[in-house]
């Protein structure tokens, strides 16, 4: 029987990882071709994979919680109607039974190295590649394996050897949602004492250990040390859409020179306005909110400071004015910030706008966005009044010069013109703040730009003007 081995492919623009978030399917489940199989998590985005192959899922090759390379082999599905053998069961009894067998043999062979906890009789069985089968996927082929030393020895009186977590091939054994476990509270498996029967490691080692204060130096197990306070850290992995952020963050604030200027204005007549359009039949079916004034207000004064929406070409030594906004929305999810973008922006009416605003940041904090949509933005707003916050210092965007804060939008004393002259009242006040490539645009540039968006804000009516 050939089985069809499923590769992660490249969903994005040159990505070469991925993580496996979560199977949809199990073997012995029937797939068509274009099922969705499997969630990864990129450097960008979650993403749903379908399955090119129509049959049998034969195997999961590769646990949840992994990251592998594109092109690593993910899943195997055998042809429709082949037979394929019913998978062995992962319960934790049987797991301990399999270690425990593992560990009453006197040695084991040197091409165990696989990432979960082998079971007892499958070890040296065939498997696609000359590699062996352990319980979640394939182990490496059995000409690349290398054994590490066991750190189990024999007692010097011939008694049975000390407790180690590592297994009779040299490899920590415990299962993939333990490892992943102990990946996120950052555990060092090796470090972990097993309870498990036959060195197996549970998830309550992996607890246990994450929550007990570290020995004092200079003392060892078993001797008396001085109370250690409360305390301790956890480790955090950057990965996925966080470590991406992260480098295009430090990549963009050292190679963009960044320049930062703030309003402060008074956006009653916004305000004002967005409760009208709450209040209209045609933008019943729409979310209407200060974020989408300031998105047309942005789109309308790039009109008259088009170098707000371009981009600095380093080879060419040139500035690259683009002819249409693709507006970009900064939206923080529980796995990083991304920034989609709405192509095509500023020649969308104001019910269009609003229809492609909401359903951007839905998508997006669901985990949705796909790498295409955060692809090609031209300017970007970042909305930190939605967390109380005044205003901030945005960084841009690789590859953009522009982008704005948008702060809370609150009740202030303001001084206004009355009839009796100036007078202090309460109204609805906001702060800006445009940071951008001092390459391409100056001073006066984004000066103008700053005081047009505000000038919008404050009244809306002068949209006329544009």
């Amino acid at each position: 029987m050939t089985l069809k081995e499923f590769k992660l492919p490249d969903v994005g623009e040159g990505l070469t990882e991925a993580e496996i978030v979560g199977w949809r399917v199990k073997p012995g489940d029937t797939v068509r071709v274009n099922d969705i199989v499997v969630e990864i998590e990129t450097a960008k985005s979650l993403v749903e994979l379908p399955c090119p192959y129509a049959g049998t899922v034969a195997d999961l090759l590769v646990a949840e919680g992994e990251t592998v390379l594109v092109g690593t082999p993910i899943i195997a599905v055998a042809p429709e109607g082949a037979d394929v053998p019913s998978p062995q069961p992962a319960a934790e009894a049987g797991v301990d039974e399999a270690a425990a067998a593992l560990a009453a043999q006197p040695s084991a062979p040197d091409d165990v190295a696989g990432d979960g906890v082998v079971e007892a009789g499958l070890i040296g069985g065939a498997a696609p590649g000359g590699r062996t089968s352990v319980l979640v996927g394939y182990g490496p082929r059995t000409t690349e394996a290398k054994r590490r030393p066991r750190k189990g020895a024999a007692a010097p009186d011939g008694g049975p050897l000390t407790p180690s977590p590592e297994g009779p091939a040299g490899r920590v054994l415990a299962k993939p949602p333990v490892r992943k476990l102990a990946k996120d509270l950052g555990v060092d498996l090796l470090a972990v004492t097993p309870s498990g029967l036959g060195g197996v490691i549970t998830r309550s080692d992996v607890e246990a250990l994450a929550g007990a204060p570290s020995p004092r130096a200079g003392t060892s197990p078993g001797t008396s040390a001085a109370p250690v306070r409360p305390g301790g850290e956890t480790r955090i992995p950057v990965k996925g859409v966080r470590k991406m952020t992260a480098e295009a963050m430090v990549r963009s604030a050292f190679t963009a020179p960044h320049v930062t200027e703030w309003l402060t204005l008074d956006v009653t007549r916004m305000v004002e306005l967005v409760e009208r359009l709450k209040a209209d039949r045609e933008f019943a079916d729409v979310r209407v909110s200060p974020l989408l004034v300031v998105a047309k207000a942005v789109c309308l004064a790039v009109r008259r400071t088009p170098e707000l929406n371009a981009t600095w070409d380093e080879s060419a030594q040139e500035i690259v004015l683009k002819h249409g906004v693709n507006l970009g929305i900064a939206a923080a999810t529980p796995r990083g910030l991304v920034v989609p973008n709405i192509v095509g922006a500023d020649a969308m009416g104001l019910h269009d706008l609003a229809a492609a605003l909401g359903e951007l940041v839905g998508i997006a904090r669901d985990g949705r966005t796909q790498p295409a949509q955060m692809a090609g933005g031209t300017f970007t707003i970042t909305n930190v009044g939605v967390f109380g916050v005044d205003a901030g210092t945005p960084i841009l965007n690789p590859g953009e010069t522009g982008i704005l804060a948008l702060g809370s939008v609150s009740r202030r004393p303001w001084v206004v013109d009355g009839p009796d002259g100036e007078q202090v009242v309460p109204r609805w006040v906001t702060t800006l703040a445009l940071s951008f490539d001092h390459r391409v645009v100056d001073g006066a540039q984004g000066s103008r730009f700053l005081a047009d968006v505000g000038r919008l804000l404050s009244d809306p009516a002068t949209a006329m003007l544009y």
